[in-house]
């Protein structure tokens, strides 16, 4: 009896045990996983809200096209064709790859069309606002969607015209108080480089405060740099470095970024003899890097001196890098020292550091210097057996060299032998032209060079029209240059200030009152301010033909524009940082 129940209670421990092994069991190494360290729900919800994410963009797609193709009816029947309905015909297919990239591509006009045109109404609105409320109703009158492309280009239009900078700031604090709505770094550098253009220091420190509360993120070494390179402009070293340390209480992390980017200004706004000493008084705060040198490199003069510092990055342990070597070279051939330069090249190739167009530019650049523009133009060629082909920068640098040895033709040729090659000239190269054919006092070339530079698309810098304005001036060419002044109006290229000062003269010479007196009209409704020189020489000329009542407008504008644009007390005093 007693085997038999000891049996029985030893089969059911078995069987519980048995089961008890079977649970716990080993899968594959513990629970299951997925990719990332998901777990199965999380996985599933990912490819969920990607599927989603697909199924939203094809719709936008599908909607893209749908504007684009109803766009394309509604031209068909301003045209006066016959409306060709895609619903009408049995035979109807889906659109196929090429029709849908090309209804893509007018779309994408469309709507760029009709962003210009909403920054050309917003722009207008800014000039002509009274006040910050008349600002506010005009724009909710307009219907315009403030969008952050909509705004960057907007002030980027006001930065180019030289508008209103208080106009600009009053837009910039109504579409920051929206709800919801933050600026782009793009937005908050131009409005900074608008105010500190004109000075507004203490607007300039309002608004960085006020981004401090609101998002400090936009703050950057960028940032930084905009504002302290105006500031250099109209200020001492000294309250140039005071105004770089107020930056440590409003940028997110204040490093050796925001260190180079206050150097880089030093360079290009004072000497590089304030770079060297402003980095000896501070490099102990801060922690130099690779690109501190690259910046303190790319200005010296001297190439002694650019050695020097070149030898104290390598002691710093620091390794020369691709950008190092380019300004090494660039200082031995502004020197002159073009066999230093090769130099340079050969031992970056033995360190395995490819040379790239820069380099060779600094080169062609530095073959020009010493008078030898037909090897500068075979540095082109050989640039090429290296792998390396030149860009637009590389080919100006040849034009130029043939331009300062007056071999125009040979300068022309390259010109051509570059739109051969598929690269576009910009203002650069054709500015190059207008400084010799100004000094050689060639009008027609000068102007038929213009006549091809509007044919291409490229609108020219304020350097090519002060070249061409003058040229006019010397020669009482009143046509032409009305058309260059009516070509910068239309456009918006060059400066206003600059070339009306120069065409009034003109103008004025020849006693054409009437065109000047309408220029400075298209000037002040563009929102520029023309001189107060060229002003009283249009007022003596309107006394002496009893233009009394021309006159009185013209003041009229002068003391508005002044009334708007008045001065702070800071800048007619010390100005205060």
């Amino acid at each position: 009896m007693y085997p038999s129940i000891l049996l029985q209670k030893y089969t059911r421990t078995s069987l519980k045990l048995l089961s008890t092994l079977t649970f716990v069991r080993s899968t594959g190494g513990g629970p299951r996983t997925f990719p990332g360290d998901l777990s199965k729900w999380q996985w599933k919800r990912l490819h969920e809200k990607n599927a989603k994410e697909k199924d939203k963009r094809l719709i936008e797609q599908e909607k893209q096209l749908y504007q684009a193709r109803i766009g394309s009816q509604f031209r068909v029947k301003l045209a006066g064709q016959p409306d060709i309905n895609p619903k009408s015909d049995g035979n109807y297919s889906p659109m196929t790859a090429d029709d849908h990239i090309k209804a893509l591509d007018i779309h994408n006009q469309q709507k760029n069309s009709a962003l210009e045109n909403d920054v050309e109404t917003v722009f207008r609105i800014i000039r002509t606002s009274s006040s910050s409320k008349d600002l506010d109703q005009s724009l909710n009158s307009s219907g315009v969607l403030l969008s952050n492309d909509l705004i960057d280009r907007v002030l980027k239009r006001v930065r180019f015209s030289h508008a209103n900078p208080l106009q600009a700031l009053e837009f910039f604090k109504l579409t920051a108080t929206r709800r919801g709505f933050y600026h782009t770094p793009f937005s908050l550098d131009t409005m900074l480089y608008i105010l500190g253009r004109n000075r507004r220091f203490d607007q300039i420190w309002d608004v960085l405060s006020e981004m401090k509360r609101k998002d400090q993120s936009l703050i950057s070494p960028r940032t930084l740099q905009v504002v302290l390179a105006r500031i250099a402009k109209v200020c001492s070293v000294r309250q140039t470095v005071e105004s770089f340390r107020r930056f440590r209480k409003l940028v997110p992390i204040f490093d050796t970024n925001c260190f180079n980017a206050l150097l880089r200004t030093l360079c290009q706004e004072k000497s590089m003899t304030d770079a060297r000493n402003v980095y000896h008084n501070l490099k102990h705060e801060f922690r130099p890097n690779s690109q501190t040198f690259n910046i303190l490199l790319s200005g010296w003069k001297s190439s002694s001196e650019a050695e020097g510092f070149f030898e104290e990055m390598r002691e710093m342990g620091l390794k020369p890098d691709l950008v190092s070597y380019n300004c090494l070279i660039d200082v031995y051939c502004k020197g002159r020292e073009i066999e230093k330069a090769y130099k340079v090249v050969d031992k970056m190739r033995e360190e395995d550091i490819k040379p790239d167009v820069i380099s060779y530019t600094s080169i062609i650049g530095g073959l020009g210097l010493v008078g030898q523009p037909d090897k500068a133009r075979d540095v082109l060629k050989e640039m090429k057996e290296y792998g390396c082909y030149p860009d637009v920068a590389a080919y100006n640098a040849a034009i130029r060299n043939f331009c300062i040895a007056k071999r125009l033709r040979d300068a022309d040729s390259l010109l051509l032998e570059m739109l051969g090659k598929g690269l576009s000239p910009n203002a650069t190269t054709y500015n190059v032209f207008f400084r010799s054919f100004y000094w050689s006092n060639d009008l027609i070339s000068s102007w038929s060079l213009y006549k091809r530079m509007k044919n291409s698309g490229c609108l020219p810098n304020t350097q090519s029209c002060m070249f061409l304005i003058r040229l006019f001036r010397r020669q009482e060419k009143v046509e032409m240059a009305l058309e260059l002044w009516n070509d910068m109006v239309d456009k918006g290229f060059g400066s206003y200030t600059l070339v009306s000062d120069i065409l009034f003269d003109l103008l004025c010479d020849v006693g054409k009152l009437a065109e000047a007196e309408q220029c400075f009209l298209q000037m002040v409704e563009k929102g520029h301010k023309p001189s107060n020189v060229s002003f009283r020489r249009i007022k003596v000329l309107m006394e002496l033909a009893n233009k009394e009542e021309a006159l009185q407008t013209l003041s009229k504008k002068m003391t508005a524009f002044d009334s708007s644009l008045q001065l702070s007390r800071n800048e007619d005093g010390p100005i205060d940082i």
